[in-house]
């Protein structure tokens, strides 16, 4: 991975309420580190991350 990769950021907000999802749709929200309606967190721009967001793209909003 290259330096400048390493310190690329995106920001994640969620904007719809994971109640009625599966569990692990709720489970994914959490490990991103969001527990709050209009939560918004900065995560280092990985493939895990992008996979993670990928799961729960209807409830997060993505900012690079």
């Amino acid at each position: 991975m290259a330096k400048s990769e390493a310190t690329k950021t995106i920001r994640v907000t969620l904007v719809r309420s994971p109640i009625g999802y599966e569990k692990s749709q709720k489970a994914t929200v959490e490990a991103l580190g969001l527990k709050k309606m209009h939560q918004t967190v900065e995560k280092a721009d990985t493939e895990v991350i992008r996979g993670m967001i990928n799961k729960v793209q209807h409830l997060v909003s993505v900012t690079e």
